[in-house]
Parts: C-alpha cells; structure tokens; sequence
C-alpha cells in the first residue's frame, strides 16, 4: 500500500498542516485581542497625561 518513505512524507504533511492549523487560529483570535488591548491602554495613558496637563 504505501512505502516508507511514502508513510514519512504522508506524516510530514500531517505535522505541517495541523501547525499551520493552530497557527492560524492563534493568529485569527489571540493577536486582535492583544493589539486591540495595547491600543487602549495607549489611549488610556494618552487621555490620563492630558488630564494632567491641564490641571
């Protein structure tokens, strides 16, 4: 049915794809959380330094 070297490249690609699999899913779900939160607490630190400008 398959050789071994057949098998070895069949479980490569298995490897590869389920890592590109997860990649995927960190980068669709963690990384615009996390870059949305920089943002706001950038945001948060700008708006706090003019308050204190002010006053």
């Amino acid at each position: 049915m398959f050789t071994f070297e057949q098998y070895l490249g069949f479980l490569a690609f298995l490897i590869i794809l389920t890592m590109g699999f997860w990649l995927m899913i960190f980068l669709v779900s963690i990384l615009p959380y996390w870059i949305g939160g920089s943002l706001y607490e950038n945001w948060k630190m700008k708006r706090e330094e003019k308050k204190k400008l002010k006053s």
